[in-house]
């Protein structure tokens, strides 16, 4: 008996009829190759799971944060707010000296005469600035008054009365010192001595002169308000010694 050996038939496979227009290369093809259809990427934060939301949720909160500030912008301009004090009100600042005027000025450097517990003396500096002598418009008095420069302290306020003598130095053809009664400077009247230092021998002269003027002038001043001053305490002694007779007893006869 004879037995035939029945092979598999296989099928021969055509290719595919191209179609117009179309290639023949199928998407496996590409998809060796890292084409083929694409696939949406998903976000990664998603993936990671981070606890703030996605990264598109955040960046749609960002947008409307910017949204909302651009809003909050456009309305604040209409916005106004009255100032608690206004600024442009002027304070007038009060330097005592609205009564006077100003006869003399020149700048120069000044200087004051200490001792210490041991007598031993020295020049320290009071300060730098304008010098000035100032006239009362009532009074008619003169003064000497200095401030320094930029704090406008005062470094010198006297009275340039007869007793006062105006000396040289005698290491500097432009400067002078003087002895003060009573300078008023840091509050409390105090004897000092001080002196001034200008900057040529021209200034020195032209400040002599006007200090002795000013001395000449305030010695007048003086006489007659002493002049008074001793006229009505004579007055006053009469004005008590009537009232004394008025109130003594009549003697009885």
């Amino acid at each position: 008996m004879t037995i035939q050996r029945t092979e598999p038939k296989v099928e021969e496979t055509k290719p595919a009829e191209a179609s117009e227009g179309k290639p023949l290369t199928s998407a496996p093809v590409f998809s060796m190759f890292g084409g083929g259809a694409k696939k949406e990427k998903k976000d990664e934060d998603e993936d990671r799971g981070d606890n703030s939301g996605s990264a598109k949720a955040q960046r749609e909160a960002a947008a409307a944060a910017k949204g909302e500030d651009e809003e909050e912008a456009l309305e604040s301009e209409d916005v106004h707010f009255e100032p608690v004090h206004k600024l442009t009100e002027k304070v007038k600042t009060v330097t005592h000296e609205e009564s006077e005027e100003e006869i003399f000025n020149m700048r120069c450097k000044m200087f004051r005469f200490t001792q210490d517990n041991d007598g031993k003396g020295e020049w320290k500096e009071r300060g730098t600035g304008p010098l000035r002598l100032l006239k009362h418009k009532e009074s008619g008095k003169i003064r000497l008054v200095m401030r320094r420069d930029k704090t406008l302290k005062v470094c010198a306020n006297h009275y340039i009365t007869p007793d006062m003598t105006i000396a040289p130095m005698s290491t500097s053809d432009r400067a002078w010192l003087w002895n003060v009664g009573a300078d008023v400077s840091e509050g409390e009247p105090e004897a000092i001595t001080v002196s001034v230092r200008v900057a040529n021998a021209e200034n020195a002269q032209s400040f002599k002169e006007a200090w002795l003027k000013a001395q000449k002038e305030n010695a007048a001043l003086f006489e007659q308000a002493q002049a008074e001053e001793a006229k009505g305490v004579e007055t006053k002694v009469e004005e008590t010694k009537a009232e004394e007779k008025k109130e003594e007893p009549v003697a009885s006869s």
